[in-house]
Order: structure tokens, then C-alpha cells, then sequence
């Protein structure tokens, strides 16, 4: 296969797949094994053999082959020329009007820095073993600004432990602003917002303490902690908008069929595992078990490979509703979206896996949406035992009042609304409350209109039980409240 073939070879191309491709010493075939990453018809990751050895190449390819090529040249020298850690570049190549190639060492046994914090990542905020793995990082990140370089993809998959040493990956996003100078200050702000956006919103707190194994590697200027937590909040929102974007856009994650007759959006990793379902959702839900029966929606748990999920059928009653609904979003849709949002900020919902909407000629039709299971018990079950209870045995478990105080510290952050707070649509499972029906979920702009949802929200979530027993007082007590909302 040739590099102009490979561009026209999809996301899947049949492996291993042979190329012919060149170096100094000649012309010799590298053969791809492994595919890490695609954009078809751009870029093919991956793991290959070359010349008797195992390296990860890097294939680019498309009409921005060879601008995508100078900067991965160019990122991969800037890093090894100032003796940062770094795998070796051991071949390269442009071919004019096919593309390029870029084949490094490959790191065997390497582990990403992100994989080392998913395995740490429950713990108690800044456990020891959480410090060890962002104090790793940020010292190299140190070291890294200390050379006058950033990476501008800074994440923690770009970060690769191997035999005991940590290297820079991804030269793609490294720039250089006075190479073997240190970077400037703002330059610094600005990478250590990338790093820290990437992070649990709840370690901000323990920001300056982070900072310490930052500037033990690099001290050339002081970082000011108000600076960094606005440059964070930037990167933070501009993240989470770019991701809504995506959950409607075919791409790495997401599969998208659009037409006038259909619109089908499913994360990409279970496509073929709800292919099935997604064929026929209503023999899915008549074959399952009803959770719900109502005229504007039906929602069934199913099995489908060996899992239990959730469809949730948003219906049409009739004539005159299907007008009220054709030419506006669903409410699959909807929930679907910010089903996204939550999963995105870290709130505890039900990973949402697939959309679906039937339409005629573009015209919206039923609706279906796809999610997880949450087998918790609902709050007002979970709080039951509670009600009837004299004295201090009257109170919820300190942890899942924690866990409460949590969820709403997030929604106030996030200026979150639900829209239904009743005790059904909050599940206590795995140590923490999950979300669940979103279909009335929004995100406010404005602090005012947040402010008068939030009350909303606040006084529905306090009517799942009597005014008069002493749970509901402690819940009023203890819940949140929005300046101007509630009495003090």
C-alpha cells in the first residue's frame, strides 16, 4: 500500500497493512500492526515493525499532510535538541503530494500518565499517590517551560512513564517561544491552565500546595494563584464547549448516521454492541423490563451483551403533537446533550451511549435514548428509615450528606439546573448521588436566571418530605443557597 492509498482507506484499514516508505539506508517496508489513533483520511497512529525493529509510526496523510508533518518534525527536534526526555525520531520522510512519516522508538511497557491517575483517581482528594502522579508531571512540565517550550496538547496521555523515567510525546503540540530560555510567565499561566482544566474542579483548592513541585523544578517566576484559576476557568469552558460540540459531529468518539429519515449518534467504542438495538429499539423495550408506562415517554431496562441498559422512547401522542414537536430538537436529543455536559463535569449521571430519532423527510418523528443502568436506591427510599426516627438516628449517614453537600456545591459551580428534583431522579449508587432523567436540565448564562431555577430546584428537592419532620429541616439547613433565592 502506498501513503496515497492509505489516505483513502478509512477509519478501519485491514490489518496489518504493509508500506513502502524510505531512509537514509534505503527503501524498506514497514509494516503496521496496531492502530492507536485514525482521522481518516489524516493521520494513522500506530504500532509497526521497521528494518527488524518495533517503532510507533506516525502516518500523515490528505491534502494537510505536509504542514502536519513540518510541525511534528519541527516539535520532535525543538524537544530532543534541548535534551528534553523524549522517545528518538528514528526515520522521517515527506513524499509530495502522498505524505509523510515520522517513526520513533517504541516504548514498550510504557504507561501514560493518564492511565496511572485513572487508577487513583477515586481516592480521597490529593492522596499521596494523587500527589505522586501530578507532582511527576508538573515537575517535567517544569522542566519542559524551563527550556522555553509548552506543549499545546498538555493532557496527561501525552506523558509516558517508561523505565522509571517520564518523556514528552506529541511533538505535533510542542512550540518553542526563545528555545534554551526560560518560558515567559504568561506563557506559563497560560500551559498550567491547559494542565490543570484537565483535572477535577475539586482540586483547585489544593492548587498552590500542587505548585510547590512545579517551582522546585523551574522557579524563574512567581505564579499567582488568582492568574492561574481565571486561565483555568477559560480553558475549562472553552473545553466543555468544544466537547458539545462534538456529540453530534462524526469524529473519534462519536459515530454519526444523518439523513432525512434518521439521526443516530453512539459513542464510538460500542457501535457494534448496540448496532442490534439501535436496529430495532421498540422490540428492545417490549421485550424488557418497564420502568416507566406514560404517554409522552416509555423507558424499559434491557440487556443487550451481557449489560443492562436503559432506553428511553420519547413518544408522539399525535397528530397535534408530533406539531408542536417536528421542527425543534427532541428531548432525546436534549438529554442526550446534556447527559454529555454532566459525564463531561465530572457529575455523577448515566453515561449516555447512543441517540436516536425517526424522521420523515428531516420532519422529527420518535425519539430514543440510550444509556447506563444506575441500580441505586432513590433518596427517598435511601432516606426513609430516617423519618420515622427520634434524635441523632434521624439523620442520613454523614457520607451520603457529604456526598449531597457535593452535588449541589456542583451545580451551584457549574450554574446547573435540573428541572425535576424529585426523590426518584436521584440515585444513590457507588458512593454518590447520580442524576438522572435531564430531559428538563440546563445550564444557565446568566446568574439571574440560574438564581431563580436554582430556588426552583432547591424548594421541589425539600418537598420529598414533610416541612414539618426533622430531615427536612436538616436538608434546609444544610443545602446551598443562592443569594436572594432563599431565606437566611
Amino acid at each position: 500500500m502506498t501513503l496515497a492509498e492509505l489516505s483513502r482507506a478509512g477509519r478501519s484499514p485491514q490489518l496489518p497493512l504493509s508500506i513502502e516508505l524510505a531512509d537514509a539506508a534505503g527503501p524498506a517496508t514497514l509494516v503496521l500492526q496496531r492502530l492507536l489513533r485514525v482521522l481518516p483520511g489524516q493521520r494513522y497512529v500506530g504500532v509497526a515493525e521497521w528494518r527488524g525493529r518495533k517503532v510507533l509510526a506516525k502516518l500523515l496523510v490528505g491534502g494537510k499532510a505536509a504542514r502536519a508533518f513540518q510541525r511534528e518534525l519541527d516539535g520532535a527536534r525543538l524537544l530532543a535538541g534541548q535534551g528534553l526526555p523524549t522517545p528518538l525520531l528514528l526515520a522521517d520522510g515527506l513524499r509530495d503530494g502522498e505524505g509523510g512519516w515520522l517513526l520513533f522508538d517504541y516504548l514498550d511497557n510504557a504507561e501514560s500518565l493518564w492511565d496511572a491517575w485513572r487508577a487513583v483517581e477515586g481516592q480521597p482528594l490529593l492522596s499521596d499517590d494523587q500527589q505522586s502522579v501530578l507532582g511527576e508531571a508538573l515537575a517535567l512540565i517544569a522542566r519542559l517551560h524551563g527550556r522555553g517550550l509548552w506543549q499545546a496538547d498538555l493532557h496527561l496521555d501525552n506523558l509516558l512513564r517508561h523505565a522509571g523515567q517520564l518523556h514528552v510525546i506529541d511533538g505535533g503540540g510542542v512550540r518553542g517561544e526563545t528555545p534554551g530560555q526560560p518560558l515567559s510567565r504568561d506563557k506559563v499561566l497560560e500551559n498550567l491552565g491547559v494542565f490543570f482544566a484537565q483535572l477535577p474542579v475539586e482540586l483547585e483548592s489544593f492548587i498552590e500546595e500542587l505548585l510547590v513541585h512545579y517551582l522546585l523544578a523551574n522557579g524563574e517566576h512567581a505564579l499567582p494563584v488568582e492568574a492561574l484559576l481565571e486561565e483555568i476557568g477559560k480553558v475549562r469552558r472553552w473545553r466543555l464547549r468544544d466537547y458539545l460540540r462534538k456529540v453530534g459531529r462524526d469524529c473519534s468518539l462519536f459515530s454519526v448516521r444523518r439523513g432525512a429519515s434518521i439521526l443516530q449518534v453512539v459513542r464510538r467504542r460500542d457501535e457494534s454492541r448496540l448496532a442490534p438495538l439501535l436496529a430495532d429499539p421498540d422490540a428492545a423495550i417490549a421485550a424488557g423490563q418497564s420502568l416507566k408506562l406514560g404517554g409522552t415517554s416509555t423507558v424499559a431496562l434491557v440487556g443487550q451483551a451481557g449489560q443492562q441498559l436503559v432506553v428511553k422512547r420519547y413518544n408522539i401522542k399525535g397528530f397535534a403533537h408530533w406539531l408542536k414537536r417536528f421542527w425543534r430538537p427532541s428531548r432525546a436529543w436534549h438529554s442526550w446533550r446534556e447527559g454529555n455536559r454532566l459525564d463531561f463535569l465530572g457529575i455523577a449521571t448515566p453515561k449516555p451511549l447512543a441517540l436516536l430519532e425517526r424522521r420523515s423527510l428531516w420532519l422529527r418523528r420518535r425519539a430514543y435514548l440510550i444509556t447506563e443502568y444506575a441500580a441505586g436506591e432513590d433518596i427517598i427510599a435511601r432516606f426513609k428509615p430516617c423519618l420515622d426516627a427520634p434524635g441523632e438516628a434521624g439523620s442520613p449517614p454523614e457520607v451520603e450528606l457529604q456526598a449531597l453537600d457535593l452535588l449541589f456545591a456542583a451545580l451551584l459551580r457549574e450554574r446547573i439546573s435540573h428541572g425535576d428534583l424529585k426523590g426518584s431522579n436521584l440515585l444513590w449508587e457507588g458512593g454518590r448521588w447520580v442524576l438522572i432523567d435531564l430531559d428538563a436540565m440546563q445550564q444557565h448564562l446568566s446568574a439571574h436566571s440560574f438564581a431563580r431555577a436554582y430556588a426552583r430546584d432547591r424548594a421541589r428537592f425539600l418537598r420529598n418530605w414533610p416541612a414539618d419532620s426533622r430531615l427536612f429541616q436538616l436538608l434546609d439547613e444544610r443545602l446551598p443557597q443562592v443569594p436572594g433565592t432563599c431565606p437566611e
